[in-house]
Order: C-alpha cells, then structure tokens, then sequence
C-alpha cells in the first residue's frame, strides 16, 4: 500500500464526517515539463576569409556574427585554421565543432555521390552535431570545423553545367553530404537558393536529408516538386547513445510534416542501423510512431526510404573511440565483415546473416505501415 493510500485509510473517518476533499490529502504530481525546442546553432567564433566579404552573403553573415556578439576573425583560407582555443585535443575538437568558417569553394568540380544521387553540390562542409558514428569523423580528419561557402551563385552555375551534360535524362544533386545544410540556413541561405534554382529546372533536382527541425524558411518556396527533402531517423536506442546535439525524434517528425503539407517530396533515411540488443523492438517502435505521427495524406505514393547499416573503416574507430572515449558504439572488426571502400580503405560492415535479418525486418515492417512507399535502397 502507498503513503497516499495508508494516509487517505487513516483519515477516511474524517473523509466521511467533514467531508475533506481527497485531494488535499493526495499529493499532486507537478505537470511534466514540456522538452525545450532544439535551439537553432550559433557558433562560439567565426573566421573569414577576406575575399568572402566581397560577396552579399559574406557581407550579411558578418553583420549577423556582429549583430550576435560574436568574436570573428580573419583568415588566409578556410582550409588553414590553426591555433584554436583548448589545451587538449579534445577540447579543440569541442571548439571546432562551434567555430564557423566563412570562405569561398574554389573547386566546382563535383564529387559522384552514389546511391544517393548523382552529385554532391558543396554549399557547406562540416556539421555541429556529435553522432559518434558519422563518416565526416574520418573525411574532415584535422578539420571538423565548420565552413560554409558565399559564392552559391558559382555553385550553381556549376550545377547547370552537369545538368545539360546529363540531358536528356534527369541529373540528381545531394546537399548533404559532407554537412547538415539545415541547421546552417539561417545563417546562410543557401538551401534557399538552390531550391529556388532546380525549380525552373526540368532536367535538375535537388536532394537532402536533416536531423534537424529547422525548416520553416523553407516551406513558402516555389519547389516545383523538384526537391525531396529528407529526415534521419533511428530507433531511441541509437538516438539516445550516438546523437547528441541533435534534434529529439518528434522534432524530426513535426518539420517532416511540414515539408509534406508544403508540398515537398517527403523521405525518411534509417541510418546507421545498428544491431543491438532489442533491435527487433526498437526498429518496430520507430516506424509504428513514424505512422502515427505523419498527417494525413503524406505517406502515400511518393514516399521513400533508404536503409543503410552501420559501417566503419580502421581509421574511424580511432578517431571516434579517442573523440568519444567512452561511446557505447560497437566497433569491434571480429565481428563485421571487410568490405571494399570507395575512397581505398577497407570498411567493416555487418556479415550477410546480420545484413540479411534487417534488410527483411526493415522492409516488411516498411511495407506494413507504408505500402505506398518506395525503399531506394539498402547498403
């Protein structure tokens, strides 16, 4: 019996003769705090370039830093920060993770970015987020700080080129894959512009994935339906473990129903999938919640998936473990099978029992809430 209980039994005589409301005699819980919306990101220090601010955007993002009180100064190249506050390694790997670079991308020639779309198009490089499991770990080395680029308009020239190359057929960009352009378009604009851009174009389309909710300057655009704009989702295990700073799962879910409505091809990546102990439960839980969650009308044909599983290569590991000393991420090569790298190393996936039992999981349970949906592919 509870103390709310034994105290409501030894006054129930009084309960009867005065009357005395239980209530006064229960505990009342207080109400549950609602969880604070993910915060938009503001770095801690800005560089610039010096020809940057020969640019409108470079010129508006130094009016935003000096509007936010932020310190800011001057660099020869985005791609030489050196001497960043911290006396350990890992206290200048924090820092670099709030520091924004401003400059201009130099290289327009795209990299091939498979399956998920025919090229990257850089308008950032870099992410404020801290997924123990990113790949960016291993690709931006020495350089995890975060750089975005002021000359869209040379990007987008470039773009227009790889597009009438392409023709007759349809040339795909992906924005987010050395960055999440989401969470750095209120500073810069950038999704914006391309979006406006692969509007007009036929032969074009623009594609991107998020982890975060911030989307509203996004959803008045004319699209054209010519970007699909997409969320990372996961189950709360791999959210809760390998995700900090980041946005909560229903966050994720709200703005994904806002680019349904606004009319947006609408898609949903599961990445990394990781086996773990529940991971039957926790996948199950994902997509029943995703299905309940969407509006009306938004998960219809149209819709798509893509499923990739956790993956490593030797350098990651030692990066990620010496970054995130005591991440509960499973790295151990015994236990993965040796695949080949695009980029010449050998990564470390799971082996093809493992593979086999989530691709089947994933993919029925798909197909049980979404039967219109499309899965693009599983690697």
């Amino acid at each position: 019996m509870t103390a709310c209980r034994k105290a409501a039994g030894h006054y129930s005589h009084l309960l009867a003769k005065e009357l005395i409301p239980l209530s006064i005699l229960t505990p009342s819980r207080p109400p549950a705090r609602k969880p604070r919306p993910t915060a938009p990101f503001v770095p801690e220090l800005v560089y610039f370039e010096p020809d940057a601010l020969q640019y409108p955007k470079g010129e508006r993002i130094l009016n935003w830093v000096r509007e936010q009180g932020i310190p800011y100064r001057m660099t020869t190249s985005h791609n030489r920060i050196t001497n960043l506050p911290g006396e350990t390694e890992s206290e200048q790997y924090k820092i670099a993770k709030r520091t924004l670079v401003v400059g201009l991308r130099k290289t327009l020639e795209f990299d091939q970015s498979k399956p998920s779309a025919d090229y990257a198009i850089p308008i950032a490089t870099g992410c404020m987020g801290h997924c123990h499991y990113c790949y960016l770990q291993t690709t931006l080395g020495a350089k995890p700080y975060i750089r975005v680029y002021v000359n869209t308009d040379d990007v987008i020239a470039a773009a227009k080129r790889y597009i009438e190359q392409g023709a007759p057929k349809i040339t795909t960009f992906e924005a987010a894959c050395t960055s999440d352009p989401v969470g750095l378009e209120h500073i810069t604009g950038s999704l914006a512009e391309l979006i406006t851009f692969m509007a007009d174009e036929p032969l074009g389309r623009l594609r991107f994935v998020t982890k975060f909710p911030h989307v509203d300057s996004l959803l008045g655009l004319k699209h054209n339906g010519h970007t699909r704009i997409r969320f990372s989702i996961n189950a709360d295990y791999v959210i809760r473990n390998f995700e900090p700073a980041t946005s909560r799962f229903e966050e994720r879910l709200e703005a994904a129903g806002k680019v349904a409505r606004a009319g947006y091809p609408l898609g949903f990546i599961i990445a990394p999938i990781i086996w773990h102990d529940g991971w039957e439960e926790g996948y199950g839980e994902l997509l029943s919640r995703l299905a309940l969650a969407m509006p009306p009308g938004t998960t219809g044909k149209g819709l798509t998936f893509e499923l990739i599983q956790h993956r490593f290569t030797k350098t990651a590991k030692s990066v990620i473990e010496k970054r995130y000393p005591k991440t509960k991420l499973e790295m151990d090569i015994e236990k993965r099978k040796k695949k080949w790298g695009r980029w010449g190393q050998n990564k470390y996936v799971y082996p093809d029992e493992q593979q086999n039992a989530l691709r089947e999981f994933l993919t029925e349970r798909i197909f049980e809430h979404f039967p219109e949906a499309g899965i693009d592919y599983f690697t």
